[in-house]
């Protein structure tokens, strides 16, 4: 859904539901949620409400979830080695 908005600029609920396999329903209740963290912005467009991606906000989120992912990769890590070093000792 970001992807399609990014790629147009802006869209609905019913312009995205056109081009994703789901109801119009779905990808309103998906934009309200977008919306509340403030991933999009809604501004009125006749009957409808037309969303546009806050590209800042994205960037943040995008560098928090790398910064999660990175301190799994190194708990994993971690883990790995301990793992691997009770499996040595188990070896002798």
């Amino acid at each position: 859904m970001l992807d399609l908005l990014l790629t147009d600029g802006a869209g609905t609920a019913t312009t995205l539901s056109d081009s994703l396999p789901v109801t119009r329903q779905a990808v309103a209740k998906h934009l309200a949620v977008l919306d509340r963290v403030g991933l999009v912005h809604v501004s009125p467009a006749g009957r409808e409400r037309r969303y546009r991606v806050d590209e800042a906000q994205l960037a943040r989120a995008v560098a928090q979830l790398a910064d999660v992912g990175a301190a799994w990769d190194a708990r994993l890590q971690r883990i790995k080695r301990i793992a691997e070093a009770i499996e040595r000792s188990q070896k002798k």
